[in-house]
C-alpha cells in the first residue's frame, strides 16, 4: 500500500511540474509589457527598465523560468550579491534560513506566487481570499447533486422501463449535454429576473455583500442558490445514472432475491441491504467530481458575479495581470491533483486490485 501511495504522489508531482512549465511558457511568450502595466502609461523608461531588472524580464525566457521555479520552490536559493540581480531581490521574501555563506543562502519558505501587476498585493493573498467562495459553491453543488441524484437514481431503478424511468433518463441526458454557461444564463433570466418576485432570488451576487445602510459586510446565502443549482446540473445527471445502474445490478443479485423470498418488504430490502452496496461506486465517483467542480466553476462564477477563483482569473485575463492568472491556474491544478490522489488512495483501500 505504501508503494502505491508513493507512486501516486510522484505521479502528482510530475503532473504539477508539467502544468507549471506549460503555464509559464504560454503566458510569458504572449505580447505585453508588465512593467508599463505596473507603473502606468506615463512611466519613464528608466523606471520601466528598473522594474524589468527587478522581475528578471530583461533576461532570457529560460532564466526567467529558473527564477519562477525558485520563487515557487519551498527550498530556494538567494544570493547575497547585488550583482546577481533577481536572485538578490528574492532574498526579501522571508522564510527560514537553512544554510548560509558569504555568497548565498538556502531558505525554506512558502511558495511565492509574486505580486499582482494591478492591485500590488501578493497573488497568494488575493487568491486565498476568493478560494473559500469557490469551495462553498462547489460543496453546495456536490451536496445538491449527490442527494437528489441518488434519490432519483433509486426511483428510476425501482420503476425500470416505466414512464418515470424514461423521463428521468431524458433529464439526465439533457443535463450532461447542456453547457453550464447556457444553463446559467437561462436560470439567471428565469429565476432571477422573470420570476424574481416569487423566488426572491437575484440574477447575480456573491456570498459576501456590503450592507447599503453601513452595517458592514454580511453573508447572503440566497445568492448561492442559482449558481449551486447551475453547477450541480451535470454531476446530478452523472450521479442519477450511476445510482440507477448500480441499483439495478444490486437488485438482480441472489441475496436480494433471497431476502424478498423470505418475506422482507421492498422498503426493508432496499434500505437494509441493497442501497448500501449500490452506493459504493457512487460515493467514490462523487469524491472525484468535487475536484472537477472546484476547477470548472469559471463560467458559473462569471455569469452570477460570484467572486471566487474563476471570477478573479477571468478579470485578471482582461487586465493582462499574468501573476494572478498563473497563480490561479496553479492553485486549481494543485486542488485537482491532490483530490484525485486522495480518491486514488481511497480506491486502493476499498479495492486492492487497483494497487496492482
Amino acid at each position: 500500500m505504501l508503494a502505491f501511495v508513493i507512486r501516486r504522489l510522484i505521479y502528482g508531482f510530475f503532473v504539477l511540474f508539467g502544468v507549471l512549465t506549460l503555464v509559464f511558457f504560454i503566458f510569458n511568450i504572449l505580447p505585453g509589457d508588465p512593467a508599463r502595466m505596473m507603473l502606468g502609461q506615463r512611466a519613464d523608461q528608466a523606471a520601466i527598465d528598473e522594474i524589468n531588472r527587478e522581475l528578471g524580464l530583461d533576461k532570457s525566457i529560460f532564466y526567467q523560468y529558473t527564477l519562477y521555479l525558485n520563487d515557487l520552490s519551498p527550498i530556494s536559493y538567494h544570493s547575497n550579491q547585488p550583482e546577481d540581480g533577481s536572485f538578490y531581490k528574492s532574498s526579501k521574501f522571508g522564510g527560514t534560513i537553512l544554510f548560509s555563506s558569504d555568497d548565498f543562502k538556502i531558505v525554506g519558505k512558502a511558495p511565492y506566487l509574486r505580486k499582482s501587476y494591478q492591485a500590488k498585493k501578493k497573488v497568494s493573498s488575493i487568491l486565498f481570499e476568493s478560494l473559500p467562495e469557490t469551495a462553498v459553491l462547489a460543496l453546495a453543488a456536490i451536496i445538491f447533486a449527490s442527494i437528489l441524484g441518488i434519490l432519483l437514481g433509486v426511483l428510476s431503478a425501482l420503476y425500470k422501463d416505466s414512464w418515470i424511468d424514461k423521463i428521468l433518463l431524458l433529464v439526465a441526458t439533457s443535463g450532461m449535454a447542456l453547457p453550464s454557461f447556457f444553463v446559467g444564463i437561462i436560470f439567471a433570466w428565469l429565476f432571477g429576473y422573470v420570476w424574481s418576485d416569487w423566488t426572491g432570488l437575484n440574477m447575480s451576487g456573491s456570498l459576501y455583500e456590503v450592507d447599503d445602510l453601513g452595517r458592514g459586510e454580511y453573508i447572503n446565502w440566497t445568492n448561492l442558490v442559482l449558481p449551486a443549482l447551475t453547477l450541480g446540473i451535470r454531476p446530478l445527471s452523472v450521479v442519477l445514472q450511476l445510482s440507477r445502474n448500480s441499483m439495478l445490478e444490486v437488485l438482480s443479485m441472489d441475496y436480494v432475491r433471497t431476502a424478498r423470498a423470505k418475506g422482507l418488504t421492498l422498503r426493508s430490502t432496499l434500505f437494509g441491504h441493497a442501497l448500501k452496496n449500490a452506493l459504493n461506486p457512487v460515493v467514490t465517483a462523487i469524491s472525484g467530481m468535487f475536484a472537477s467542480l472546484m476547477a470548472g466553476s469559471f463560467f458559473v462564477e462569471i455569469i452570477f458575479s460570484w467572486k471566487g477563483i474563476g471570477w478573479e482569473l477571468v478579470n485578471a485575463l482582461e487586465k493582462y495581470d499574468l501573476p494572478i492568472v498563473m497563480g490561479a491556474v496553479l492553485i486549481i491544478a494543485v486542488i485537482f491533483v491532490v483530490i484525485n490522489i486522495l480518491v486514488d488512495i481511497l480506491y486502493g483501500v476499498l479495492d486492492p486490485r487497483v494497487r496492482v
